[in-house]
């Protein structure tokens, strides 16, 4: 994958990206390349600095300092040519309520020179029975839907997506997912950002994790989860409770008791030959449950950052 994507065309380029309000530094000396067809995630907790980044690069912010190239055209002199060729879903969005879905779209289209047919985009999210349907008649996940193509009408080259599932149940979650995996199958590029680490170990090929406006890790998803300190896990549920064994166990790894289970356990794991070799072990505990994994993007943040994406 590094391979394909040093092959692969740059659509974007940042460097050194600074945002100052007085002495704050919303963004600070940030850089990064996005390619060409790839979901590209910028993650942290609220207030890291995704959301200013985003703005930026949109053209909706101007930055204190720093370069932005966008497919070729320098943000500075080229955003007229740049706004033809992106889509922008803003992380909450405002529409006519006196419009039709379809009317908001072809509204919508009217100002680009490049269009796609409202209809087929209602399809694409499975609103086509909505089309005469006003925004404030859909759920919350139909709205996020039709946000989401409402950025399309320009059958745009990189799409922007900002908290595009923020507030949804876990059902919408997962069609919106469909949704955006559906986008990058078109062939399109994908900058999104998300507090949601599931969320984006799900759908980004390559994340970048920020916090105070500085990025501290950049990479492929699976590459920088395998890069935590104890990437390998075994969950497992038993009552019987063997000090002897239990003490075998923990040579292998970290074993903790899961908060609030009394009888469920986690034992964390640094390579594959421990994975193998302690199995047999828990084996002899009669576990309820056994489930072998590996580590998540959330393991990653913890580690950088000492803390949970909670706090």
């Amino acid at each position: 994958m590094t391979h394909m994507v040093s092959l692969m065309k740059k659509v974007i380029s940042i460097e050194k990206l600074v945002k100052k309000y007085g002495k704050l530094a919303a963004v600070d000396g940030i850089s990064f390349d996005v390619y060409q067809g790839e979901i590209f995630g910028l993650l942290g907790e609220n207030g890291a600095g995704k959301t200013t980044t985003l703005e930026i690069i949109e053209g909706l912010r101007k930055p204190t300092s720093g370069k932005i190239s966008i497919l070729g055209h320098d943000i500075r002199h080229g955003i007229k040519d740049i706004k033809e060729q992106i889509g922008v879903q803003l992380q909450s969005s405002a529409y006519y309520n006196f419009l039709t879905l379809r009317e908001i779209l072809e509204l919508f289209a009217s100002f680009y020179s490049t269009q796609m047919d409202p209809l087929k985009l209602l399809q694409m999210v499975h609103l086509e029975e909505k089309s005469n349907s006003y925004v404030n008649s859909l759920s919350g996940g139909q709205k996020q839907r039709f946000s989401i193509v409402a950025s399309l009408v320009n059958d745009p080259q990189i799409v922007f997506l900002d908290e595009p599932t923020t507030g949804l149940d876990p059902l919408a979650r997962r069609n919106l997912w469909q949704v955006i995996s559906d986008i990058k199958a078109k062939g399109k590029t994908i900058i999104l950002t998300t507090h949601y680490m599931e969320e984006a170990e799900a759908l980004c090929d390559r994340v970048a994790i920020m916090e105070k406006g500085k990025i501290l890790t950049i990479g492929e998803t699976h590459k920088l989860v395998g890069a935590t300190h104890n990437p390998y896990r075994i969950n497992f549920i038993t009552k019987k409770i063997n000090t002897n064994l239990f003490n075998e166990i923990s040579k292998f790894g970290e074993i903790k008791n899961l908060i609030g289970k009394a009888n469920n356990f986690e034992l964390r794991l640094k390579t594959q030959k421990e994975l193998n070799q302690v199995l047999p072990l828990i084996q002899q505990l009669d576990p309820e449950g056994l489930i072998v994994g590996r580590s998540t993007l959330e393991d990653l943040f913890i580690q950088l950052t000492g803390k949970t994406i909670g706090e």
